[in-house]
């Protein structure tokens, strides 16, 4: 078996992030896409921090290869247009090859449906006219004054390699034009992913994500993974975690992490 070789300062770096990460007090939401130690399965990692009572009142469930965002509480729900939507999701593109896409928001769907269609990943992140009553998920979030960027993920496997497409939104520092940065990975070293947030740290307002997406260590399977990213996030302020391990075979696998626990609603 010919052995993986991590090409000299990558693991280094990838550690060297993961300490910067823990002494982020808020990343806001986090995305990772990357590999596994064996090269056998693709690996999502979603997380979710919240410095509000409405931010912090979810926790993620998954219904088979879907994960999606729920209220804890659903009696102290403010405004769920930003908090509700599913976070993973799959489809099966044209040639038949699967889709697996990440993200902080309901671009998760439109992606979902883009690839469903044929379209490609800079094709899907262009901006488009939202439906009547719905957001325009193909822009930064509308949230003022934070203007929180939306970041997206798609993995698949490609003619036997995996490929990581990723992309952040966020507004424009000089107007409220949208910014879009879109990145294209044609392959993974086992064992590291790439890593969006949707913060820089804490602030008022909040301060985006500046930069590429970083590298980080994948090691280990999905209940060690799920722990090291759990443990690495600031204890105060965050509330769940995902890890989804992707076989090129098979249905994958999802571990959740959830600090509150659901209240059974009252009506």
């Amino acid at each position: 078996m010919k052995k993986s070789i991590v090409p000299a300062g990558v693991l280094s770096a990838a550690e060297s992030n993961l300490s910067e990460l823990r002494k982020n007090l808020y990343p806001g939401r986090l995305i990772i896409a990357g590999l596994n130690d064996s090269g056998k399965c693709l690996i999502q990692v979603y997380a979710i921090l919240g410095r509000s009572e409405n931010s912090r009142n979810r926790v993620l469930e998954a219904d088979e290869g879907r994960l999606f965002t729920e209220t804890a509480d659903p009696s102290k729900v403010k405004d769920p247009s930003l908090i509700i939507y599913n976070a993973m999701d799959e489809t099966l593109m044209p040639d038949d090859t699967a889709a697996y896409v990440v993200s902080n928001g309901h671009q998760t769907d439109h992606v979902r449906q883009a690839y469903f269609n044929g379209e490609t990943f800079n094709g899907a992140m262009q901006s488009s006219e939202p439906e009547p009553g719905k957001q325009n998920v193909t822009e930064y979030e509308p949230d003022k004054p934070n203007f929180t960027p939306r970041i997206t993920a798609v993995s698949s496997w490609v003619k036997g390699k995996p490929r990581i497409e990723m992309g952040i939104l966020r507004k424009s520092p000089w107007s409220d034009a949208c910014d879009r940065h879109l990145y294209e990975m044609n392959d993974m070293g086992k064992g590291f992913g790439y890593c969006l947030t949707t913060y820089m740290g804490d602030g008022d307002p909040l301060p985006a994500f500046q930069g590429e997406p970083y590298l980080l260590p994948l090691g280990g399977d999905a209940n060690f993974i799920a722990g090291t990213y759990w443990d690495a996030l600031n204890a105060d302020n965050r509330v769940s975690l995902a890890v989804k391990f992707i076989p090129k075979e098979g249905p994958p696998e999802i571990v959740i992490i959830n600090k509150y626990s659901k209240v059974a609603s009252s009506t």
